[in-house]
């Protein structure tokens, strides 16, 4: 008879290889939602589905704040009321100086024949709560695709920049803040024209403006207002303020620390901007086999035209003799010089002399 152990003791595979498993799973999936987005399907269906769970989750905290909004006394609301009477007398004052200098501007840049600035268009959003993650500074919003909600739109308040879209869902979107380290904008200076880019910090606090050389005319107090060369952000938003500029002999950039003009924290109700920048796209770039096989013709093409002109060379070198021998007749060939005959033997003595000396 055979023992088998009861359903409830029953094991089934070791532990460590069902850690192994879900590990090794875990990482494909990480990997591959990184590398391919093949979960983007699977995390929208996911957020439509909980939609109304985090709603019905948060339905208490909006009966808590609107009892609380409802239990502010007379003397805040006519403090507000006043504060925002003198406020709406500034905005009216100033509007009327900015449309005088909207009708000049339109006329010279008519007159050279410049670009007109597009107007954007904007979707109001409330912010529904923070992320869970407390390395990151995100938040979401109560719109998604449904409601024209993009991908990479950029956020604002009244006051300034908040952030930029960087997940949507049909319902939800999500909000990436500036003082997020991963988020970049490029920015200028508004008092000198300086550009360069403002990322945020591990801590979530302040921004550190990059890239600032030593002898850049920077100070303490320097607003900080979008560039527009990356097409995402409009030109022009104020994005921070100079707190401090630290230069040092050792290096060939300043540390220069910013605050958030907007209160990135603070705002609940902001703006999505929806803004096409009509910029031509960049340039292909070139196939580097392509630039191998045109440098290899080129080659191929030089080394031909050299030996065509060494031929060249070789035949007008021969052709010289010739050319300047043809012109006249040819010289008639020098006699042979006749050898030196030897000198004549000395004369023989005469009959007479030679008998007188026997």
């Amino acid at each position: 008879m055979e023992y088998s152990p009861p359903p409830l003791f029953k094991q089934g595979p070791p532990a460590l290889a069902r850690l192994i498993f879900f590990v090794a799973l875990a990482i494909a999936l990480l990997v591959s939602d990184a590398r391919f987005s093949t979960l983007e399907i699977v995390r929208g269906v996911l957020g439509t589905v909980l939609y109304p769970l985090q709603r019905a989750a948060l339905v208490p905290r909006d009966l808590f704040m609107g009892a609380a909004d409802i239990a502010v006394t007379g003397a805040s609301l006519r403090h507000e009321n006043d504060a925002l009477r003198k406020r709406n007398l500034q905005l009216s004052t100033q509007a009327n100086q900015a449309a005088v200098l909207a009708q000049e501007n339109t006329h010279l840049r008519a007159v050279l024949e410049l670009r007109q600035h597009i107007a954007t268009q904007s979707t109001p959003v409330e912010i529904q709560y923070d992320t869970s993650d407390p390395f990151t500074q995100k938040i979401v919003i109560g719109q998604g695709s449904q409601q024209g909600i993009q991908d990479g739109a950029p956020v604002v308040s009244e006051d300034g920049v908040i952030g930029q879209v960087t997940r949507v869902f049909p319902l939800q979107a999500e909000v990436t803040l500036i003082t997020d380290r991963d988020l970049a904008i490029p920015v200028q200076v508004l008092r000198t024209g300086l550009r360069s880019v403002i990322y945020g910090t591990p801590k979530g606090d302040s921004l550190d403006l990059r890239f600032v050389p030593t002898s850049s005319d920077l100070v303490a107090g320097d607003e900080l207002v979008t560039s527009g060369l990356d097409g995402v952000y409009p030109p022009g938003l104020p994005v921070a303020k100079v707190v401090r500029v630290d230069k040092l002999a050792d290096t060939a950039f300043a540390r220069v620390t910013c605050a958030p003009v907007a209160a990135v924290r603070g705002a609940r109700q902001m703006l999505v901007l929806h803004y096409q920048n009509d910029v031509p796209p960049r340039p292909a770039e070139p196939d580097p086999a392509a630039d191998k096989n045109a440098k290899g013709k080129k080659g191929g093409k030089a080394a031909a035209k050299g030996d065509k002109a060494d031929k060249a060379e070789k035949a007008d070198a021969n052709a010289k003799p010739a050319a300047a021998a043809a012109p006249g007749a040819k010289p008639a060939p020098a006699a042979p010089v006749a050898p030196a005959k030897p000198a004549a033997a000395p004369a023989k003595p005469a009959a007479g002399q030679s008998g007188a000396q026997r």
